[in-house]
C-alpha cells in the first residue's frame, strides 16, 4: 500500500492488469501504470 495504507498501485502484469496487491500475492511483476492515493 501507498500513503500508510490509503492508496494503491497498477501494475501491467504478464496477468493482466492487476491492483498492487493482488499482484504481490500471485507474485508476478510488470510495469507500474499508475498510483492513486
Amino acid at each position: 500500500p501507498i500513503k500508510s495504507g490509503y492508496g494503491f498501485m497498477v501494475i501491467s502484469t504478464p496477468d493482466g492488469v492487476l491492483a498492487g496487491g493482488e499482484a504481490r500475492r500471485e507474485k508476478v511483476g510488470g510495469e507500474l501504470l499508475f498510483e492513486i492515493w
